[in-house]
């Protein structure tokens, strides 16, 4: 039986190193690939054809629901595991909506990965223990009872801003870990406060708090 090939997608190395090793010590398996920036991401499907894309949110470059949302769009034939730091209803159900199969929190179990990657070459979902199917459903219902969620409108790169600035990253800062100019962070900080009418820091951090951003 041939074994279930892996593209492995984060903006760490350490991180992407040591999935790496844990895939390779598992019979059946085996990594032939490997992606830093969103932008490879999609290049590395066509171009490896693998079973299992294993897939960070927050990437440099394109992120991550945003390759979630080219990967559907191209109809590829690779089903996707999300290994994000993120365990926030918003984030997991925005990520299924996007065509993930599974969903592992970066704090699981090894052994939960590797179903994960299993359940998905198969067609199956799979969400990490600490997430609740049900709550999920619960959540998106809501987002779909909302006539409307002023989170809806921002754009994915808006949104990594928001994660990025309600962890206190500078507009510097989030220009460095999202590869674009300062002013353009700047700009997308502008529009996504404007969007979601918050007036400064204080209600940016008590918003991403009550969206499930950031946990206090």
């Amino acid at each position: 039986m041939s074994p279930i090939t892996i593209l492995l997608a984060d903006d760490h190395e350490v991180v992407r190193r040591g999935v790496r090793a844990l895939i390779e010590a598992e019979p059946g398996m085996a990594v032939v690939g490997e992606a830093a920036d969103g932008r490879e991401v999609l290049p590395a499907i066509e171009r490896l054809t693998p079973d299992v894309l294993v897939l960070d949110l927050l990437m440099p470059g394109q992120s991550g629901l945003d390759v979630l949302k080219a990967i559907a769009a191209r109809r590829l034939a690779t089903r996707v595991v999300v290994l994000s730091m993120h365990a926030s209803e918003a984030y997991v159900a925005e990520a299924l909506d996007g065509g993930a199969l599974g969903y592992v929190v970066k704090d699981a179990g090894a052994s939960e990965l590797l179903q994960a990657v299993r359940q998905a070459a198969v067609g199956k979902r799979f969400l990490s223990a600490p997430l609740s199917e049900s709550a999920i459903q619960a959540y998106a219902r809501r987002v779909q009872a909302a006539s409307k969620d002023p989170y809806e409108t921002l754009s994915g790169r808006e949104r990594e801003v928001l994660q990025l600035a309600a962890h206190g990253h500078t507009n510097q800062e989030i220009a460095g870990r999202l590869n674009i100019s300062r002013r353009t962070a700047e700009t997308h900080r502008a529009n996504l406060m404007r969007k979601l009418g918050l007036r400064g820091e204080k209600d940016l951090i008590r918003y991403a708090v009550r969206r499930g951003i950031i946990e206090l």
